[in-house]
């Protein structure tokens, strides 16, 4: 079982990334679906998650309207789409098929974003 997350990069305040996280061992369609990121010298914390049930969203409060969680069962992939990108959201992103970090799920190995100008 692997997820690989990717997309991640430099980018200015105020851009746009994309991460995709594609699995492979696994059928995401059974799974909820969590992003998480960790900064420099930070605990790591969930950003957003999508449930397998009923497609549900929920995103952390400082990434609210500015980044959408999403899914393609048939691709067996997951997205991030992140805008309006702040320093802040600088860290390494990881996705995973939980959405609380109980460390029980698949994790990816991460994909870093720096936002700096």
């Amino acid at each position: 079982v692997q997820l690989q997350a990717s997309g991640g990069g430099l980018v200015q305040p105020g851009g746009s990334l994309r991460l995709s996280c594609a699995a492979s061992g696994i059928s995401l369609i059974y799974y909820r679906i969590g992003w998480f990121r960790q900064a420099p010298g930070k605990e790591r914390e969930g950003v957003s998650c999508t449930s397998s049930e009923d497609g549900s969203t929920s995103y952390l409060d400082s990434v609210k309207g500015r980044f959408t969680i999403s899914r393609d069962d048939a691709k067996n992939m997951a997205y991030l789409q992140m805008k309006s990108l702040r320093p802040e959201d600088t860290g390494v992103y990881y996705c995973a098929t939980e959405c609380v970090d109980y460390g029980l799920g698949y994790w990816g190995q991460g994909t870093e974003v720096t936002v700096s100008s």
